[in-house]
């Protein structure tokens, strides 16, 4: 029997890949704006494509925003595209 592969769905393109081959973006319980390199980290995640296209899409239609239930400050989202750079 095999193993099944968890499936997450980017807040950029929409597409559906593998879990560990997306970068995920966690709102901590203290609201700050991370991004999560374990996966593992405590709050509320979303994920994109390991690319800086599928961050500005995430940014522009607002699906990172929806996810987090939350707003995402100028400054954060700069930071955000730094680190995946």
């Amino acid at each position: 029997m095999q193993k099944k592969i968890p499936m997450r769905k980017c807040v950029g393109c929409g597409q559906m890949l593998e879990k560990r081959e997306m970068i995920r973006v966690l709102k901590t319980p203290e609201d700050e704006i991370i991004l999560d390199t374990t996966g593992r980290a405590n709050g509320r995640g979303a994920y994109i494509c390991n690319s800086k296209e599928c961050l500005m899409k995430a940014i522009k239609n607002k699906g990172l925003e929806r996810s987090l239930k939350s707003r995402i400050p100028e400054e954060v989202s700069a930071r955000l595209k730094e680190e995946l750079s």
